[in-house]
């Protein structure tokens, strides 16, 4: 059996990861959970059925040896907490967004070793069978040519009474890498790297540092162009992704998550040959593949990368005013160490970094 740890004992842990973890028992245990929250923490592993609860990390990585650490605590602390758990020979599942920057990822993959442990990231959109059809279809629907990615979500004023949230120091940014980085990970898997954006971003309604709304232009690698739009001020709630190949359309409509029936496609060869939900159970079952195999999951290394190299670059356009070239994001960047690249007022022209 697989050992498994849950860092953080709250909402994401109980409604997405022990679930996910439950239908793979088969193979995976909980063997411990860790929250600085004493109380908490033994609650949690009362009713579900933990053996062990800790409010420290590094005592529970030494006493119990976990095979696979799921992180599902606030993002500002997930750098540390990764790599406390790769040094002690734990993989680790990490929920979205993984790191507060490029800067900060690159960290975390420098701990990883050559065959593991690795670090993969919580991007269960891309995993439901529609999207894994939709890849394996390749070519055969032609080359890519529109795409439109459209996170239009709804937090109220509660939402960001929590203390951590909408802030840069312990979010890294607002909507679009905490809401619309699902959607985007998932458009970057089907159309590839891009090259270029263009994007504005502002705070129009919530009482937060960071976003509310963002807004972008692309252009891939492969020449083909998308329109992203990440929103928390949108009532009608809708996650919506549209893709557009010389030889047909394939269109996604969904909320939280998705089974085939979300999907249409103009095309006859649209056929997913199975029903997998884009959920977190999905995406474990592949990371419990690759690590009873030895090799690199998905979603981790270059290829968990992708989503936050995106948003980095969504936001050094929106804050500088100018299109921003992929090749930029270097460590010589300021985007590349902080989301907001170190510019502390808003959107606005008097921001100064």
């Amino acid at each position: 059996m697989i050992r498994v740890a849950i860092v953080g004992a709250g909402a994401i842990a109980v409604h997405s990861h022990v679930p996910a973890v439950r239908d793979h028992r088969d193979r995976a245990e909980l063997v411990a959970v860790v929250d600085v929250d004493q109380v908490r923490a033994k609650s949690f592993a009362a009713e579900h059925g933990v053996p062990a609860a800790y409010t420290e990390l590094g005592e529970m990585l030494a006493a119990e040896r976990p095979d696979l650490v799921l992180i599902c605590t606030p993002p500002h602390l997930h750098v540390e907490q990764a790599i406390a758990a790769l040094r002690a020979g734990a993989w680790v599942w990490c929920e979205k967004p993984a790191t507060l920057s490029l800067a900060e990822y690159d960290r975390i993959a420098a701990e990883e070793g050559a065959g593991g442990p690795y670090m993969t990231v919580v991007y269960q959109q891309r995993f439901g069978s529609g999207a894994e059809h939709l890849r394996a279809l390749g070519d055969r629907l032609g080359r890519p040519l529109v795409g439109l990615c459209q996170t239009t979500w709804h937090r109220g004023d509660a939402y960001y009474a929590v203390p951590y949230r909408g802030k840069w120091a312990t979010e890294g940014g607002g909507t679009t890498v905490l809401h619309g980085v699902h959607q985007m990970d998932l458009m970057l898997s089907v159309f590839g790297d891009w090259s270029e954006i263009r994007a504005m971003a502002a705070r129009l309604d919530r009482p937060i540092e960071t976003e509310d709304v963002s807004m972008a232009m692309v252009r891939f690698d492969s020449g083909a162009m998308a329109s992203v739009v990440t929103s928390v001020l949108s009532p009608r709630e809708e996650s919506y992704l549209r893709f557009d190949f010389a030889d047909a359309t394939v269109e996604l409509r969904h909320l939280y998550g998705y089974r085939n029936e979300h999907w249409s496609s103009t095309s006859p060869l649209w056929d997913p040959p199975e029903d997998l939900p884009s959920s977190h159970a999905t995406q474990l079952g592949l990371l419990l593949d690759a690590y009873e195999r030895g090799e690199r999951p998905p979603a981790s290394g270059a290829d968990g990368r992708r989503a936050m190299e995106f948003v980095t670059g969504l936001y050094a356009s929106a804050l500088t005013g100018r299109p921003v070239r992929r090749a930029e994001i270097t460590p010589e960047n300021p985007f590349y160490h902080r989301l907001n690249g170190g510019i502390e007022t808003f959107f606005d022209d008097t921001a100064t970094p």
